[in-house]
């Protein structure tokens, strides 16, 4: 019988409770439910706007319901809780239920616990998604079976029976989620910390106590890959049990990956330096992400070739929605940054290419200022395509610039996505290239950003 064959037994009579019904408790539920296991269903949204699917689904299958405002009073009434990484742990009534003797977890708490497999896991600030995917491809390439998990990929719970020792788990893990861990992965990696999410955690030092869970718990044959850049990260070095790597743009690192002045990306242990591929031969654009390249490079050095890693970093188009190559079409080169829905996400992927582009943008009002972008737009931008409700904005923005009466910019109205795409291959030549860069959310014509990039691809690939 193996650990998670085990688990499931030992809790065959506990009643289990489940907080939401996002995507991974709803198929965590499926599972639990399908082995005799009493489920109750905590959920804040009522009968009338739960989903009826769901509804029908899970009552025909013996799970019990504790919705409406009251929903988590039933938790006391649990032997078990999954709560969802949405809601915070500290939350007082969690704390009254784990104070009354009920267990309090997580789904990848309990995965981390049961994993059959070699866990590589990914936190930072900035750059977790597109690391944590580099991680996964590199590892298939080279022929393992990957489980790609957290906050990408799928729950790795509901399938965690199906796993083998020879296969490998790669997760990419927020504050929320890791502030309850008592189990560190064999490859852990910190790609940054700086300020993000106090207004849950309260505290900068809350925020970074619960990064240090990945590493907290390590061994003494374990990775734990650091920014040598990242002075915050640099702090978290003495808490190191295993192996220290440590990724650097600047070669300040004597174990890791780094970026040598004439643009080679390589990796130097005990003095030897070995040669890896060049800046630009990564198809991703930008800076920041060679960065991620070290950053996934040091995390499976001695496991991936580097074969492997140069076919991966010609081939591999980027994380769908952030900055991601579509295609080329008559010389221009089109990507999908349909993610970027702030100001800020637009100027990183506008300093993501050394020319002047083309950008899509516009979209539902959330309110935000786009004078913060404004110089950035006038500097780096040709021909900027608007539409949506802020396009009025984002135009007022740009032209009140200092910058633009020189900056040679041209600005096109358009009214649908379907006409902005067909304006910028009408303006665009060989050698340039056209970004959907919104500035802006999704919606007013799309449920989110993920439908509107995949409605972008549609039409670009339609060219």
């Amino acid at each position: 019988m193996t650990k998670a064959q085990r688990f499931f037994t030992s809790i065959k009579d506990k009643r289990v409770g489940f907080i939401g019904t996002g995507v991974s408790h709803t198929q965590l539920i499926r599972v639990f439910l399908s082995k005799g296991i009493k489920v109750v269903i905590l959920d804040k949204k009522d009968e009338d706007h739960f989903p009826e699917d769901l509804y029908s689904e899970f009552s025909a299958k013996g799970a019990e319901f504790s919705l409406g405002d009251n929903y988590l009073d039933e938790m006391f009434n649990c032997d078990i809780v999954f709560r969802t990484p949405g809601m915070y742990f500290n939350n007082p009534m969690l704390t009254k239920a784990r104070e009354a003797g009920v267990v309090v977890t997580s789904e990848m708490e309990v995965f981390f616990d049961l994993c059959p497999c070699k866990l590589y896991a990914v936190t930072g600030s900035d750059g977790k998604t597109t690391t944590t995917t580099l991680i996964s491809e590199f590892l298939k390439a080279e022929g393992k079976r990957v489980h790609l998990g957290g906050n990408i990929g799928k729950a790795l719970l509901p399938i965690v029976e199906t796993m083998s020792e020879t296969d490998a788990a790669v997760v990419e893990l927020s504050s929320f989620q890791l502030i309850s861990m008592r189990k560190s992965p064999d490859v852990a990696v910190i790609t940054n910390i700086s300020p993000n999410h106090l207004d849950v955690h309260g505290t900068m030092e809350e925020y970074i106590d619960a990064k240090c869970n990945l590493i907290r718990h390590q061994n003494a044959f374990s990775k734990t890959v650091l920014n040598a850049d990242n002075e915050e990260t640099m702090k978290l070095a003495p808490m190191v049990r295993g192996t220290l790597v440590k990724f650097s743009l600047s070669g300040n690192t004597d174990r890791g990956a780094f970026l040598r002045d004439d643009g080679m990306l390589c990796y130097i242990d005990k003095g030897k330096v070995t040669e890896i591929v060049h800046k630009e031969d990564i198809r991703i654009p930008g800076i920041h992400n060679v960065d991620n390249y070290l950053t996934a490079i040091s995390a499976v050095w001695g496991e991936v070739s580097i074969e492997s890693i140069v076919n991966t970093a010609m081939t591999f188009g980027g994380v769908e929605h952030r900055i991601e190559f579509v295609r080329e079409v008559d010389g221009v080169k089109w990507y999908n940054d349909s993610i970027a829905t702030s100001p800020t996400r637009v100027m990183a992927g506008l300093n993501s290419f050394d020319q002047k582009i083309i950008i899509i943008a516009g979209g539902y009002d959330k309110k935000i200022p786009y004078e913060p972008m404004a110089d950035t737009v006038n500097e780096k931008v040709k021909i900027l395509i608007l539409l949506g409700a802020t396009g009025p904005k984002i135009e007022k923005a740009v032209t009140s610039s200092p910058l633009y009466p020189e900056s040679g910019l041209k600005i096109v109205r358009v009214k649908t996505l379907e006409e902005a795409v067909e304006q910028a291959n009408i303006l665009s030549k060989p050698g340039d290239v056209v970004s959907l860069s919104p500035a802006s959310a999704s919606f007013d014509l799309y449920v989110n950003f993920e439908e509107r990039g995949k409605h972008f691809k549609r039409l670009v690939n339609e060219l």
